[in-house]
């Protein structure tokens, strides 16, 4: 197959073509220290709209956001024994400041529940001072030894909630609601569908009970885990004595739960939707909504200056609209180039404005998504712009669920499996087994990736890897992921 404009197709090269993309859209460059990545404007913006919209679907169910340290003292992650064996592997440590070998090294957080349990055991003293709905923004690090921008880095952005409850119960609501807000976010503001589950206890959180997630189908068909939901239990409380008088007056842990979602949902979005040429944005997260192109001749001044006056009325009249519009004035290039680099950057609408378009009273306006471009009223446009706007994404989201569906089977023997697992995720009864799990994954390199919220029951059924009963109340979904 031949490549389109030099990027690599999805079809010959996935991996290649991800990468080219990262970097042609201008979403990220390479960091001089190893694994890492510098996120540039065009990307950081879209990170910010992740950030403000879901910052504000904490805030509507009580979270507050706080900050902690990212230096944490060695000895805390020694307190809880799963966690620190799940994190060991990937801490970075600093041994040595100010010229001197430290007392205690100190880690470069990868997560924050010991610090942060540190603290509620000095704040929580009484069932009053419950529930505590924190969470923060921040950077963590994890020494990854295969990196890829976004999906896979050293240092990365995310958001961590940290909650303390009076009872299993809120919690394990608590868990359930953040697990429903991650859901709601994807599918609503990223145009991506996804799965509701429970990860098996191989996959759980380090230290965790109970570990929800959303797991979202690639266009390669691979499965990307975009958020997470953990009730840990009193596993923290009991590790750094988190107690508190209960209404009884009696002395009691608290029981606590912790979710995040980092840039690596950008790496969601790259892949859930781009295409041949490049990105193709959710309306609602995209940096830009539309782009402006004006056309004119660079030496008729009367031209350009009738243009790029109604280009400014028009930028206007939609930014009074809340559409995020971006002119592209650019001189040294030719519209057919911005075309290509706004098609790369996956700009969801573009609108082409020259001397005729004045003279004609309507402008062509281009759809990422479809390819198609129609005619549209000038002084209709900040009336069209939104309505056209809500169309892309829903198209966007049914788009990405077709596929999902069509690359989802249901199989009840292991040969099936095998055979479907090169095509997409499989649906099947499971024993709930490790070692099955394990050794599943060292022949397909495929893994459980949950045990969906809403699925097939798997009641009077068997394993298709052992012939057991299965060991869940419904059949599990099995993929290969990133």
């Amino acid at each position: 197959m031949a490549k389109n404009k030099g990027i690599t197709p999805q079809s010959e090269d996935f991996s290649a073509w991800y990468n080219e993309i990262v970097y042609r859209a201008d979403l990220a460059d390479l960091s001089p220290v190893r694994g890492s990545m510098v996120i540039k404007p065009y990307g950081y913006s879209l990170w910010e709209n992740i950030q403000f919209n879901l910052d504000q679907m904490f805030k509507e169910t009580g979270h507050q956001n706080l900050y902690f340290p990212m230096l944490i003292p060695i000895s805390f992650f020694e307190r809880e024994a799963k966690h620190v064996e799940g994190f060991s592997p990937e801490l970075a440590v600093v041994t040595h400041a100010g010229g001197k070998e430290l007392e205690e090294p100190l880690a470069i957080r990868p997560t924050s529940e010991t610090i942060i349990g540190e603290m509620y055991s000095k704040w929580i003293q009484s069932y009053r001072d419950l529930p505590l709905l924190y969470n923060q923004w921040g950077n963590v690090m994890r020494w990854e030894l295969r990196t890829r921008p976004f999906l896979r880095t050293t240092e990365f952005l995310w958001q961590e909630g940290h909650t303390a409850h009076a009872s299993a119960e809120e919690a394990l609501a608590e868990t359930r609601q953040m697990l429903e807000i991650y859901a709601e976010f994807a599918e609503h503001f990223a145009a991506i569908p996804v799965v509701k589950g429970e990860k098996t206890e191989g996959e759980r959180f380090a230290g965790a009970e109970l570990t929800l997630t959303i797991e979202a189908m690639m266009r390669d068909t691979r499965a990307l885990q975009s958020g997470t939901s953990h009730y840990l239990s009193t596993n923290f409380a009991e590790a750094f004595d988190i107690t508190f008088n209960d209404v009884n007056n009696d002395q009691a842990f608290v029981h606590t739960t912790s979710w995040g979602f980092s840039t690596r949902f950008i790496g969601a979005i790259i892949m859930t939707h781009g295409d041949d040429k490049g990105l193709i944005l959710p309306p609602r997260l995209a940096p830009y909504q539309l782009v402006i192109v004006p056309i004119y001749r660079r030496n008729d001044a009367e031209s350009r200056s009738r243009v790029m006056a109604e280009v400014k009325r028009l930028a206007t009249a939609l930014k009074d609209r809340e559409v995020r519009v971006h002119v592209d004035d650019r001189e040294d290039m030719s519209p057919g180039r911005k075309f290509n680099q706004w098609e790369q950057r996956g700009v969801p609408l573009r609108l082409e404005v020259g001397p005729k378009d004045l003279e004609k009273g309507s402008a062509p306006l281009a759809d990422r998504l479809s390819g198609e471009k129609r005619g549209v009223a000038l002084g209709a446009l900040s009336e069209e712009v939104p309505v056209a706007l809500e169309k892309f994404h829903d198209a966007l989201f049914q788009r990405a669920l077709d596929f999902r569906k069509a690359h989802t089977f249901e199989v009840d023997s292991y040969a099936e499996f095998k055979e479907r697992i090169e095509q997409g995720w499989v649906v099947a009864t499971h024993c709930g087994d490790p070692a099955s799990e394990v050794q599943i994954q060292e022949e397909l390199r495929a893994t459980v990736r949950c045990i969906p919220v809403d699925g097939p029951s798997a009641e009077g059924t068997v394993c298709v890897h052992t012939g057991r009963p299965s060991g869940y109340p419904r059949k599990v979904i099995f993929a290969r992921a990133y």
